[in-house]
């Protein structure tokens, strides 16, 4: 029989990892294909919800998955490693040594051997040159990173409480510059999160004097890539709770005591999140001579293939690919990856078999925003009622919810998932609504 067909993806996010695991149930066992998933980190967590990890209101422990298990249970391959460079030539995906806290390494630097690769790393926070950003803003692009801000903010409150003088102006203050997605969720989940840790006995704190959390975003409103109608509805939600939204406002420094704006004003702030934009991690800029944009996203053709390389493909955030009679690219959110996946898992097939491969087509599902407990607003799109509709409270909250299901679903199965729904809800009976620790 011929070798099979060596198929590497890196990145092991939303797309990568649901592409890995559902080639790997399909040809894992045979000799058709061998498939491969390079990442960097051990463990996954569906990225939306980050911003939960970071305010307390999810343990990490409940959510994040094991590549290495994930990699046993659906017969594909963990390479624990991070892509440095690619030589097309030789169709070697090139990857750098890996290092331990101490400085030990770990695995050392290697090529990696391809017959066809998908690159899906997703993206990286885009601080466009803020002087200060980078030293003192948190961004919340990995796991590690959100739960970081949490031990950050639960140190703020534990010194706050324990110091003999009062707690001083901006002490308490976080700044979150961005108001998009993760942004505006952050600060509702952060206004009730803060405040039950307050609750748990730190008496000196009085949350109503000492707690502000302000949103600071550059354009005229908050979520300025939804409907203007769910940027209204979620405003107002974020001024009932006592959130401070700074838009139209620039940021023209980041500084450890505050946030310094364009027009010369001035917020104080203990803890600065930076959630402003997004582009392509710096190593792919032009790697192997692939052809990219000016924030270093590959750019694709509609068959998700690179526009210099037909055996190199690009999906997810790190991608721009062209949008059917659109002059802009797909939207970088969960749902894209999600559906791009999908194609390319069906791709895949006709690609072994020498056929041509078919375009990707992106729907857009709607806009949801999850304010926590409080409310969740969005907009189902015209496939599912006939026009764009707007919702709101459970339902909306429910359809959220139901992102993450399927993704769950996509890695474990519906029974197992189902399992896991179960379980999440009888444990969390018994444990604090905060992350304490």
């Amino acid at each position: 029989m011929a070798d099979p067909h060596r198929i590497v993806i890196v990145g092991g996010g939303a797309g990568g990892l649901e592409l890995a695991t559902r080639l790997g149930n399909r040809y894992g066992k045979g000799q058709r294909a061998q498939v491969t998933l390079v990442e960097r980190s051990r463990t996954h967590l569906w990225k939306p919800l980050l911003h939960a990890v970071a305010a307390g209101s999810l343990d990490r422990a409940q959510h994040e998955l094991n590549y290495l298990a994930q990699a046993h249970w659906h017969h594909f391959t963990y390479r624990f490693g991070e892509m440095v460079g690619l030589d097309r030539a030789a169709k070697e995906v090139l990857l750098g040594a890996m290092l331990d806290e101490e400085g030990r390494e770990i695995t050392p630097a290697s090529r990696l051997a391809y017959d066809t690769l998908i690159i899906s790393v997703g993206s990286v926070t885009n601080d466009f040159g803020t002087p200060g950003a980078a030293q003192h803003a948190i961004p919340l692009e990995t796991l590690d990173q959100a739960s970081r801000f949490n031990r950050r903010l639960v140190n703020a409150c534990l010194r706050a409480n324990a110091q003999p003088e009062p707690v001083r102006p901006g002490q308490l203050h976080v700044a979150i510059i961005g108001a998009g997605a993760t942004g505006t969720e952050l600060a509702a989940e952060l206004h009730r999160t803060v405040r039950a840790v307050v609750a748990y006995g730190l008496d000196r704190i009085q949350p109503e004097r000492d707690i502000r959390i302000m949103l600071v975003e550059a354009a005229p409103r908050i979520l300025p890539a939804l409907p203007e109608r769910i940027s209204a509805a979620t405003n107002d939600l974020l001024a009932k709770m006592g959130v401070e939204v700074h838009a139209g406002t620039r940021v023209a420094e980041v500084r450890a005591d505050g946030v310094v704006l364009a027009d010369g004003g001035f917020l104080p702030a203990e803890l600065t999140v930076w959630a402003a934009g997004v582009k392509g991690a710096d190593f792919l800029k032009d790697i192997g001579g692939l052809e990219t944009n000016r924030i270093n996203q590959l750019k694709v053709l509609p068959t998700l293939q690179t526009t210099r390389d037909e055996s190199v493909f690009a999906l997810g955030d790190c991608a721009s690919c062209p949008r059917e009679g659109s002059d802009q690219p797909i939207p970088p959110r969960a749902q894209a990856a999600h559906q791009q996946a999908s194609h390319m898992y069906n791709q895949i097939e006709r690609l072994l078999d020498g056929k041509p491969l078919e375009p990707f087509v992106y729907r857009d599902f709607g806009s949801l925003v999850s304010l926590g407990k409080y409310s969740t607003v969005g907009s189902l799109m015209g496939f599912l009622v006939g026009k764009s509709m707007f919702i709101e409270g459970y339902f909306a909250r429910l359809m959220y919810r139901s992102l993450y299901k399927m993704h769950q679903t996509a890695l474990h199965g519906s029974a197992p998932t189902a399992w896991r729904s179960l379980a999440s809800l009888v444990s969390q009976r018994a444990e604090p609504g905060v992350k304490l620790h």
